[in-house]
């Protein structure tokens, strides 16, 4: 099974610790966020990895080069600017492959184990999605969507979950993305609800969408703190 992790975008919320490094790789705990995402997927099995980049992307590519020095095999895909998430995972369909492939924001921090990804694979039809789901967080009360008993996404229902920014996708999702095109991945996931190809699951574990300067220290004094 292939990995992509999202490394594209600015980082506007995070300035000015982001004028300088793109924001996957801001230390947390020691070593860059991203790295955290490398170190569980290699342990997971998980190597074939695809790195979108955008804003300082040779930074990314610097530090990480081909991945060796972290088990896995990195490839890149570069944009002029940041082609969103949709975009940027249609222009990466290359180097994806034709089976469903595991993605996750590089903004996030989630003890969540990749191995599982596996196990949704058959899961996830022609044009569908799998998502995981967290409680919602103070800074996104509302939620996004609905996990049903039977474990379809519904884009509407109650209560809703936030979509934690992992997903299992089917390459046919993104078939109507022009290559080299901006798009969110929102509307495809709401389509693939409505015709009931969306699956997912809760995870009830740490999850944090590391989008401010504050959340970056309270989670690097957190894990620090476990460490010692």
């Amino acid at each position: 099974m292939r990995a992509m992790i999202l490394a594209a975008g600015r980082g506007e919320r995070m300035r000015p610790l982001t004028d300088r490094l793109p924001k996957p790789m801001l230390p947390v705990a020691g070593k860059p966020l991203i790295v955290w995402h490398l170190e569980r997927l290699a342990a997971a099995g998980i190597r074939d990895i695809v790195i979108n980049h955008a804003w300082l992307g040779h930074e990314i590519e610097r530090a990480l080069g081909d991945g060796a020095s972290h088990g896995v095999r990195i490839r890149y895909s570069p944009e002029p600017s940041a082609l969103e998430t949709a975009g940027g995972i249609a222009q990466a369909l290359p180097l994806l492959g034709d089976d469903p492939f595991l993605v996750i924001n590089g903004d996030i921090w989630c003890d969540w184990d990749p191995a599982a990804a596996r196990d949704v694979v058959p899961h996830v039809a022609r044009a569908g999605a799998w998502l995981l789901l967290v409680d919602n967080p103070a800074h996104h009360p509302d939620g996004d969507f609905f996990l049903a008993a039977d474990g379809r996404v519904h884009a509407q229902g109650e209560p809703r979950l936030t979509f934690a920014g992992v997903g299992v996708y089917h390459p046919s999702l993104f078939a109507d993305v022009p290559r080299g095109a901006a798009a969110p991945l929102a509307p495809l996931l709401r389509q693939a609800m409505g015709r009931e190809l969306a699956r997912g699951a809760r995870h009830a574990g740490r999850w944090t969408d590391v989008g401010t300067p504050q959340r970056l220290a309270d989670l690097d004094a957190e894990l620090a703190g476990t460490a010692r």
